[in-house]
């Protein structure tokens, strides 16, 4: 069982997002370590990529702010390596990053490189199943876990297709379009988790998760986990916007992980029947 596999073992997984390096490369690592003091099982970090095509306006403006301040591949694995978290990493990032990765084109010399820094899982957005084989096989070897996204409109054979090969969990979309917090739970969230009954891996559910209500409704609905991004970066961006200090913003995104975390647990407690008193 990797580490991934364990984070969901016991109750819902909290698996929140940051973009690296956003919006400097100290301030960032202060901000992944807030979140893991406030109750993260697993970190998604996004390794920024300049056409982030599956990210809404909050999400891309992490992206570019990240950008502007140096990020690239070799400093956000360095990055990586100096984080001071005891929680599985899984980087979040584009194909093309992957694949230019290194001497050799492919995937295998970037999966080799995140497996050295510690990431246990990778993301990848743009990639088809279809065209996964190599960063599959790469994965496999290297003791990575591999996550694919469902989509509410992913069904059919490309649905199994991906269910073949994900491991660790599936990030399921709760809505169409791009990611970006919203004021309400998607109703596409409960018919999504029910085409996914059948498959002995975790589910985490994520675009548009905004407070501790929707985390709880979530994970009574079923879900195995919630992944939370745009919330956590809105108040990365309105830090730097205001000109906060660093360790402000760290402790306001470990209060919202906390608030995310015991949302969780409210809505786990929902779905399991309290033990029988004799």
């Amino acid at each position: 069982m990797s580490r991934i596999d364990e984070a969901f073992a016991d109750g819902p997984a909290f698996v929140p997002y940051l973009a690296v390096g956003d919006p400097d490369y100290e301030s960032s690592k202060a901000y992944v370590e807030a979140l893991a003091r406030g109750g993260a099982d697993v970190i998604e970090l996004g390794l920024p990529f300049s056409e982030p095509v599956a990210e809404g306006p909050t999400i891309q403006g992490a992206v570019t702010r990240a950008l502007e301040a140096g990020m690239t591949p070799e400093t956000y694995f360095e990055f990586v390596e100096e984080l001071d978290v005891d929680v599985p990493l899984v980087c979040m990032t584009y194909y093309n990053l992957i694949y230019q990765f290194g001497s050799d084109a492919g995937p295998r010399p970037f999966v080799e490189r995140a497996a050295e820094v510690g990431i246990e899982g990778i993301v990848v957005p743009d990639l088809p199943a279809e065209e996964a084989g190599p960063l599959r096989d790469a994965c496999d070897d290297l003791g990575l876990d591999l996550v694919f996204i469902v989509a509410p409109t992913t069904e059919g054979e490309r649905l199994e297709r991906i269910m073949e090969q994900v491991s660790g969990y599936v990030y399921v979309q709760a809505r169409l379009g791009v990611t970006g917090a919203r004021d309400d739970v998607s109703d596409k969230t409960d018919d999504a988790l029910a085409r996914l009954t059948e498959w002995n891996v975790p589910k985490a559910v994520g675009f548009g998760i905004k407070t501790g209500e929707h985390a709880e409704r979530i994970v009574a609905g079923g879900a195995d986990g919630i992944i939370v991004g745009s919330a956590l970066v809105d108040i990365v961006a309105e830090g730097h916007r205001e000109g906060r200090p660093a360790e402000d913003v760290a402790a306001d995104l470990e209060a919202k992980a906390r608030e995310h975390t015991e949302g969780a647990e409210s809505g786990y407690a929902q779905r399991v029947p309290e033990p029988e008193h004799t």
